[in-house]
């Protein structure tokens, strides 16, 4: 299988006018009950997703090492760089020239990179490793097609 890595930022201008209506009601995910469409509000999904946008960056996702944290190859990645990271944010960070996401995990003093897929291995950041972590994931957004 094959760790999930990060292609460039892409180059996705802000949807500055881009609103959608919010409908007043709920969508149960288990029986169906009928519902009302009120439209409660218009939303727009940079006011959700992007504090900082002179800051934010889009990439792709590719591979699977993130699956269990609901990231999916082709998964559209929001990035923001002015976050500090913390323990147990997903972070892009380059180690040693190549690009990864990861779950940062702090513990006994030591810094690891962990997958969510049982089928890798956590990195031990060490202090000969040459990383930058260049943000912190903000939302993932995963695609639904036929």
């Amino acid at each position: 299988m094959k760790a999930i890595e990060i292609t460039n930022p892409l180059p996705i201008p802000l949807l500055k006018d881009f609103t959608a209506p919010l409908l007043g009601v709920h969508v149960p995910a288990g029986f169906p009950s009928p519902a009302d469409d009120y439209i409660e509000e218009r939303i727009n999904l940079n006011d959700y997703i992007v504090t900082h946008p002179s800051a934010t960056f889009y990439y792709r996702a590719e591979g699977s090492s993130m699956i269990d944290a609901g990231i999916f190859d082709g998964d559209l990645l929001v990035v923001d760089n002015s976050l500090t990271p913390r323990n147990n944010d997903i972070v892009v960070a380059i180690i040693d020239g190549e690009r990864t996401l990861k779950q940062i995990k702090i513990a006994n003093g030591k810094i690891c990179l962990s997958p969510k897929n049982v089928n890798y291995k956590p990195i031990e950041i060490t202090e000969s490793m040459n990383i930058t972590v260049c943000g912190v994931l903000v939302c993932n957004i995963h695609f639904h097609k036929r």
